[in-house]
């Protein structure tokens, strides 16, 4: 990803900050969930869909215990090594050991003020900082595409 692309992720990123987090949405300033904001991201960076998004449950992927969200991110992203990170990564958490990764967020800052713009249940889009509760959690790092 080259640094201008990077710059345009995170400035639509920015956007999207207080849009409040409503499931399986993604609509900017009325509601989003984390896949809401990449795809919203990607609409605003390409203009189109990335993939046809099913319906999906908040415990989506547990009971199968299939990687669905890595998987669709593998589809559509650049795949990254986890090191070196630069700004317009999107990040996938694996939020408990043992299970899915199921929550992504886009690098904002790098360095020693790292942040990372994401949504969560019970908050609104916000730019927090990547402090080392949310690096650990780190399963895969992907970049937007050059080209789409």
């Amino acid at each position: 990803m080259t640094n201008r692309l990077g710059h345009v992720v995170v400035t639509e990123a920015r956007r999207w900050i207080g849009t409040p987090y409503v499931h399986q949405a993604s609509c900017l300033g009325a509601g989003t969930d984390c896949l809401g904001l990449i795809r919203g991201v990607w609409r605003g960076v390409y203009g189109t869909e990335p993939e046809e998004v099913p319906a999906y449950t908040n415990d989506w992927s547990e009971a199968s215990d299939s990687e669905v969200l890595w998987q669709a991110a593998s589809r559509n992203l650049v795949t990254k090594e986890l090191v070196p990170e630069a700004c317009g990564d999107v990040v996938l958490f694996r939020m408990k050991s043992g299970a899915v990764a199921k929550h992504l967020g886009i690098v904002g800052e790098i360095g020693l003020e790292a942040t990372v713009i994401h949504a969560f249940g019970g908050h609104a889009v916000v730019e927090s900082p990547f402090s080392w509760p949310w690096r650990r959690r780190v399963v895969a790092r992907f970049a937007f595409p050059d080209q789409r």
